[in-house]
């Protein structure tokens, strides 16, 4: 399947200069979504995942289906104050910024198999963080899972020695 049929581009946001890449499209398209739901299960069914990982808010989206589908357990990774027990947390930047991300601190335990998933892959910050959240919990990534990958970012980079699938870039 083509995705990026199923993406909009959406200029100048959340800044003046960002080419955001809208997945509700693609969402929004049940098939599609499926299709895609899908083909991250099958990528993570050679891995014998324990727990599916993903930062908010569309890691969340792209995890949970993931998790359900793989009848596996779904951790969040979120920005500081939204989790309401103890947790770790890990400076990060984005694209076009930076922030703090949190887990709570018995989400992973040692040894568990980790598939980390999201929308997107931009300059690698914020996997980078969750990779670093992760593997401070003893858990082991396996895998990291996108949508979308922005090539020109060379986020990749930050996942060497990691098992990536992106299901289309730009």
């Amino acid at each position: 399947m083509d995705y990026k049929e199923y993406i909009k581009i959406v200029e100048d946001w959340p800044k003046e200069g960002i080419q955001f890449k809208d997945i509700t499209p693609l969402m929004e398209n049940g098939k599609a979504f499926k299709t895609a739901v899908d083909e991250i299960v099958t990528f993570a069914h050679k891995k014998d995942i324990d727990l599916v990982v993903g930062p908010e808010a569309r890691g969340f989206i792209i995890g949970c289906p993931v998790s359900y589908a793989l009848e596996v357990g779904f951790a969040p990774v979120r920005k500081e104050g939204k989790l309401p027990r103890e947790v770790v947390k890990v400076d990060y930047g984005l694209e076009y910024g930076k922030n703090v991300l949190t887990i709570h601190k018995d989400a992973i335990k040692p040894g568990q198999r980790v598939l980390i998933t999201d929308d997107l892959l931009a300059t690698g910050g914020t996997i980078e963080a969750t990779i670093q959240l992760v593997e401070a919990l003893g858990g082991i990534v396996v895998g990291c899972a996108f949508l979308v990958e922005l090539s020109y970012l060379n986020g990749s980079d930050k996942l060497e020695g990691y098992d990536v699938l992106t299901l289309t870039s730009f």
